[in-house]
C-alpha cells in the first residue's frame, strides 16, 4: 500500500489538528503517501468510502448504518468505546482506544495489504477465528502462535500484534495470530476455552486449506496434516503479550503441546497483580471473581485463581522464554523474574531475557528486545 485515505464523519469528537498530526505521524512511520478528509455529512462520507480506506464514522445514525454494508476492506474506528459492531465482510472494526485508535487503525490498513493472510475460524462466533501467514513456498516451515493481551479486555484485538507477524514471516516462520473472547463481554470460561480451541485449531482440515492456499472451511474437524503439509506441527511456538502471556502459559500447563511457551513482558502472578490491582483491577475483572482482597474470598475464587496463574502452575513441562523489558510496569518486571526463577527451580528448562525497553518494545520488531527474543524463538526451532 503506498497512499492511504483517512476519512473523518460528521460530528466525530476530536480536535481536527490532533486527528491530522496523529495520521502524519503514522503515514511517515509506515512510509506511505495519505490524507485526511472531513466528511461534510453522511452522504459525502459514503462518496468518499472504498474498500482499504480508514473511516472514524462518528455518532450519524446513518453513517453507522455504513459499517454493517458490504463495502470491502474497511478499517472502522471508533475512538469511544462501542462494543457489539457488526461490520461487512471484509472490514475491520477497532474501537475504545481513544484518538489513538487512529493510528492503530491506519497500522492494520497498511499491514494487511502488504503481509496478505487467511483468516480461519475455529468457532461460530465473530470473535473465534485466526489469521494465518504462511512464508512463501514454505516446506514444514515452524508455526509461532501469538496470543494478544490488553488486560483481557475487548478494545484490545489481534491487530496488536501484526507487526510481529511480520517480523516472524520475514523470518521463515509461519504464523498463527489468535483472537478469542474476552472475559469483559463473554466470561473468563469463554476466553480459556477459546485459547486452548485456538491452539488446537492448527491440527485442523480448515489450517491445512489456508495454508495451502485452498478455501478455509470455517470450524473445522479433527485430524492432522498430511506429510505434504507447509507447516510442521511438531515445531509450534506459543508467544503471548502481557495478558496474552498468561492466556498463553496457562494453556500449556493445562495441556497445548508447544516447543517453546514464550511470555512477553507478561502477568504472571495473578494472585499479586490482584492484590496490587494491576490495571486498576483488570485481574479479578477478568475472572469474575470477587478480589482475593476482600475477607474470605472462598474457596472457589482461590481455586480460580490457582487454575489461571502461570505461576501456580509450576512446573509447565515445557521449554520457556521469559521477556521483560527493565523500563516497564515494575510490577511486571518483578512478575517476570520470580516466575522465572520459580520455574527453573521447578525443573522447568526456563530461560529469563530482561533488557532496556518498555511495554510494548517487547512487541516492536524493530526494538533489540524484540530482535534478541526473535533470534532465541528461531534457535529453539532449529
Amino acid at each position: 500500500m503506498s497512499e492511504v485515505l483517512v476519512v473523518a464523519g460528521p460530528g466525530v469528537v476530536a480536535d481536527p489538528g490532533l486527528l491530522a498530526e496523529v495520521a502524519e505521524r503514522e503515514f511517515a512511520a509506515l512510509g506511505v503517501r495519505g490524507e485526511l478528509v472531513h466528511a461534510r455529512d453522511p452522504a459525502h462520507l459514503r462518496s468518499l468510502v472504498i474498500g482499504g480506506t480508514v473511516v472514524l464514522p462518528g455518532p450519524s445514525a446513518e453513517a453507522r448504518d455504513l459499517i454493517g454494508r458490504p463495502l470491502g476492506p474497511v478499517v472502522w474506528v471508533d475512538i469511544e468505546r462501542a462494543d457489539g459492531v457488526t461490520t461487512g465482510e471484509g472490514a475491520t472494526h477497532l474501537h475504545g482506544r481513544g484518538v489513538g485508535g487512529l493510528a492503530w487503525g491506519i497500522r492494520h490498513a497498511v499491514h494487511r495489504t502488504r503481509h496478505p493472510s487467511r483468516r480461519v475460524s475455529y468457532g461460530p462466533s465473530p470473535e473465534q477465528w485466526g489469521d494465518l501467514y504462511v512464508p512463501a513456498g514454505a516446506a514444514h516451515a515452524p508455526v509461532v502462535a501469538l496470543v494478544h493481551g490488553g488486560y483481557w479486555r475487548s478494545i484490545w484485538a489481534a491487530d496488536i500484534m501484526e507487526p510481529l507477524c511480520a517480523d516472524l514471516l520475514g523470518r521463515g516462520l509461519a504464523v498463527w495470530n489468535l483472537e478469542y473472547r474476552r472475559p469483559d463481554l463473554h466470561g473468563w470460561h469463554a476466553t480459556t476455552t477459546d485459547v486452548a480451541a485456538g491452539l488446537a485449531a492448527l491440527a485442523t482440515p480448515a489450517l491445512q486449506d489456508a495454508a495451502t492456499g485452498g478455501e478455509a472451511a470455517p470450524g473445522g474437524g479433527a485430524g492432522a496434516f498430511g506429510g505434504d503439509s507447509p507447516l510442521d506441527l511438531r515445531r509450534v511456538v506459543v508467544a503471548g503479550h502481557s495478558a496474552g502471556a498468561q492466556l498463553a502459559l496457562r494453556a500449556v500447563a493445562d495441556g497445548a503441546r508447544v516447543a517453546l511457551a514464550v511470555s512477553l513482558a507478561g502477568v504472571l502472578d495473578l494472585v499479586e497483580g490482584d492484590r496490587r490491582w494491576v490495571s486498576s483491577g483488570a485481574v479479578a475483572a477478568a475472572l469474575g471473581r470477587r478480589s482475593t482482597q476482600e475477607a474470605d474470598p472462598g474457596e472457589e475464587t482461590a481455586g480460580v485463581y490457582a487454575g489461571a496463574s502461570p505461576l501456580l502452575r509450576l512446573p509447565l513441562g515445557r521449554r520457556q522464554l521469559i521477556v521483560q523489558g527493565a523500563a516497564d510496569d515494575l510490577d511486571l518486571v518483578d512478575f517476570s523474574r520470580r516466575y522465572a526463577r520459580a520455574a527453573q527451580e521447578a525443573g522447568d528448562d526456563a530461560e529469563y531475557l530482561e533488557m532496556p525497553g518498555d511495554h510494548f518494545a517487547v512487541i516492536t520488531p524493530s526494538a533489540p528486545i524484540w530482535q534478541a527474543t526473535a533470534r532465541a524463538i528461531t534457535a529453539a526451532l532449529t
